[in-house]
Parts: C-alpha cells; structure tokens; sequence
C-alpha cells in the first residue's frame, strides 16, 4: 500500500465516523414520505367505544420508608378512554368531545402564560370564593361536568396503606392534588373518594411551611395551610395542603410529598381522582422527590395498551433517539420549553422565520412540550405555511370539509394506505424528528375521513402536543437541559 493510498484511506475512515456520528446525534430526516395505513386506523376507531377498564392494577404495594430518590420509580400510565368509560354513541362524537375539551385546555396555558408575562404576583390572586375555605364541608358529593379532561392517567398509591388511584399527568402544572373526603363538591371518579382518616401518614402543612408559601394561591385556617389552583378553564379545586405518601409500580415508596387533599372539586376531571403535576415548579412531583430527569411514552389513545411514567430514567443512547435543548422561562417555571428552529414537509423547510419558535426575555413565546394538550398549536403564519406545503403535496388525495378546529380534511374512505409527505420538527442544536403519518393525519370518524392534526393559534405561545407525542418517550434530563424523543419506545 503507497502512503498516498494510506492518507486516502485515513481520510476516508474519518468521514465516515464523521458522518455516522452526525447521524446519532444530529438526526436528518429519513424519508419524503410516510405511509398511513387507513384500515387499521379505521379499525381502531370502530373498536374504541368498546374498550372496557383495566381488569388488572398494580397489587397494593408495601411502606418502603428508606427508598433512594436516586431509583428509578415508575407508575402505570394509560390512555384516558381506557380508564373512563366512554357514554358517546360513535366516534366522530368522541373526536367532536376531545377537541373541545383541548381547546379549554389551551386556553388554561395561554392564560397563566399571560398573566406570568404581565407580572401578576402571588398576592394579587385572591382565592375564588371564600365560602369555598369554611369549615362547613359536610354536604354530599355531587357529579361534575360529563366532559373530563386530562387524556392520560397514571395509577398511584395515596396514603399508608395506600389507596390506589388513577391520576390525570399533566405537564403544564405543578400542584398536586385529589379529592378528599368529607366532599362539599366533588365531580365523579373512577376509584372511591380518598380518606384522609384511613391513612396514617396524612400530615396536614402549617401555615409556615415552605410547601404553602410556595403556593400562588392559598390561606390559614387554625393554623393549617388551604390551597386553591383554578386552572383558566373554569375549573379548580380548593381544600387542605397536606403530606402524604407515596406509592410507586414495585412496592417503593416516597414520603411528605405535599400535595392538596381537595374538598371542593370542579371541571374538566372526570373519571381521576386527581392530578399528579410534572412542571418545572417547586411544588411539582419532580421537584419533590429530586429527580434528576423523569419520561414518559404515551400510547395510542383509542386504545387499552399501558405504558409507564418513569422517575430518574435517563434519555436512550441509541440512533433513533432525538434529542432537542430544554429551555426554562425565567417568569414562569412550570412550562418546558423546546429549542425549535422549524419544520418541513417532504423534507423541504417551511419558508417561516425562526424567530416564530424562540422564547424571548420578556417570558413570551416559544415552544412547550405538553402532555395535556391534544393538537400541536402553530403561530398562525407557521401553521399556513405547515398547511400549504401539506395540501400542495396531496393533490392526488381527495379533499372534505373541515371537522370543528380542523380545515384540512380528506376522504380516504376508499383507500387501504397512502403514502403522504412526512412532517418532521427540527429543533435548534440540529436534531430532526420524523413524525409517523398516525401522527399527524388522524381519523375524525368511522367512514374514511382524515385530517391534519395541527391547529393555528393568535397567541405567540406554540405547543408540541400529545398526538405528535404518541408512541414515543419523551425525556426530560432536567440535569442537563435536554429533551429526548425516542420513538417506539413504549
């Protein structure tokens, strides 16, 4: 061998571990298209009205009062229709019910985006109504509103021994809470009132306490801390700040997680007993418990498949895992945001700028990634040019109404599959995600009818949400500021 062949070769061998490093940390896309198979997901639609509850929950686990927090800890997690039996009569009534309930879940974000961003203080918010904090609680439970929120649950024990209960996970908030017995109001649950004289670990929180002062909303009754959380939608609940234990899949356990122990409950939580929060705040389930990342994967919500929340699990090294920076809001801790710096279709850039996707100093905009909300919400300019690009490629698919926030719709009623142009998000260290075609042309009834499943907004707060996330686990590393989306890995 010359040593001019020795050099070429050398160079060569560099350009490739070059290149095949690229690909395991700054992912392209993988493809123009993606194929969308319609018959199994028109199936899926007709089999969702029968899907009946878990026959199967985890065993009552034992008290572990010496866990390390720096175990991994996980909890069942499954779809919401899986949890709550549905009363609708098909499924375009299912979809119609979903997309209303995210349009209020939406409205919940924007509006405690907005008053973070004004400047609103902890002592400007006044509780709803103060009859709500009277000692007086012993009036019957009363059914909520028939819509319940919250699309995914996890299953938690509360207490010791621990009561096990279907939670709502939700990303966008930081307190948790249940509703507890004696109930002044309570909307309808799944699984028995929880009481607070079963458990011998029910603590409540002095006025004092670091845990209430933490709270935006709160006041002191004899001494113990009350705390209210309205969420912008109509919905809240009010009652005693306490701790409580902690149960987790596999018998281990936490101990004083401060969470609210609710006696006057309304809104859009039908069907859990409450709401485990996973923000970025002081009061959040992460933060309590010190963990030093936390993941989820959210499965096919028209099915009964179970997944699992998992604490202190780190982001997968492995090729098909993308990852993307975690940014934080200096005005509002709670929400995570995502470094974006655009999307294409078919592999082609959507000609936007990316200014549309950056949080700014002033604590607006920007990118979060949302497990509550259903449909990922674009700048309206942003979501025109989404739009657009997607229409202009599908000219061979045949075109329908549109279906409520959805204006691009197709009838697809006499196809098996179609190939249509792949939807990718590249986020601003130069990761790239390719959606599945599942994940962004959704069925809207039982008869063929699809639509993109992307909504613009008039707000400058963009949202990832949960029907771009299913079927892939999404990482927070909260150590090192990153997100992680690892498809396939439920």
């Amino acid at each position: 061998m010359t040593k001019l062949t020795f050099h070429l070769l050398c160079i060569l061998f560099t350009l490739s571990l070059h290149s095949t490093l690229s690909r395991t940390f700054f992912p392209t896309s993988t493809g123009l298209s993606s194929e969308l198979n319609v018959s199994d997901s028109i199936h899926k639609t007709l089999s969702t009205l029968s899907i009946t509850s878990p026959t199967s929950h985890p065993k009552t686990a034992s008290f572990d009062s010496d866990l390390s927090t720096s175990s991994v800890l996980s909890l069942q997690l499954h779809s919401r229709i899986s949890v709550h039996k549905s009363s609708h009569q098909n499924y375009e009534s299912v979809i119609l019910s979903r997309l209303a309930r995210d349009s209020l879940r939406v409205n919940s974000l924007q509006t405690k985006l907005k008053l973070a961003v004004n400047g609103v203080k902890k002592s400007d918010l006044k509780p709803l109504d103060s009859q709500l904090l009277s000692e007086d609680l012993q009036v019957p439970v009363t059914s909520g509103t028939s819509q319940g929120s919250g699309e995914y649950f996890v299953r938690v024990g509360i207490g010791h021994p621990p009561s096990q209960l279907y939670m709502v996970l939700d990303t966008g908030s930081d307190v948790n809470w249940l509703q507890c017995a004696p109930c002044a109001d309570c909307y309808q649950q799944t699984d028995p009132i929880f009481e607070p004289m079963a458990s011998s670990s029910y603590s409540p929180v002095t006025c004092d306490a670091h845990d209430c002062k933490s709270l935006d909303v709160s006041e002191c009754r004899n001494g113990t801390c009350m705390y209210e959380v309205s969420y912008g939608d109509g919905s809240y609940t009010v009652g005693d700040l306490v701790t409580e234990t902690v149960t987790f899949t596999g018998y281990n356990a936490v101990q004083n997680i401060a969470i609210g122990c609710g006696h006057v409950n309304e809104g859009l939580f039908v069907g859990a007993a409450g709401l485990i929060g996973l923000g970025g705040g002081p009061l959040s389930f992460p933060s309590q418990i010190n963990a030093t990342s936390y993941s989820y994967c959210l499965v096919d919500r028209d099915s009964d498949s179970a997944s699992t929340l998992d604490f202190n699990s780190p982001i997968p090294h492995d090729a098909v895992t993308v990852t993307a920076p975690l940014l934080r809001n200096k005005k509002l801790e709670t929400f995570y945001y995502v470094g974006l710096r655009g999307l294409s279709v078919a592999g082609e850039m959507l000609g936007v700028p990316e200014s549309l996707f950056k949080l700014t100093d002033e604590g607006d905009a920007g990118v979060i990634v949302d497990s509550g909300t259903a449909v990922t919400r674009l700048q309206t300019e942003a979501y025109n040019a989404l739009r657009d690009a997607f229409v202009k490629r599908t000219k061979d698919l045949t075109a329908t109404n549109g279906v409520a926030l959805f204006d691009t719709c197709y009838d697809l009623s006499k196809k098996k599959s179609v190939q249509v142009p792949t939807v990718s998000f590249h986020f601003s260290n130069g990761g790239v995600l390719d959606l599945p075609a599942k994940n962004y042309l959704i069925p809207v009834d039982s008869v063929g009818t699809f639509c993109l499943a992307f909504a613009p907004t008039s707000s400058t707060l963009s949202i990832i949400g949960n029907v771009q996330q299913q079927g892939t686990r999404v990482s927070y590393d909260l150590e090192n500021s990153l997100i992680g989306f690892s498809p396939d890995k439920c």
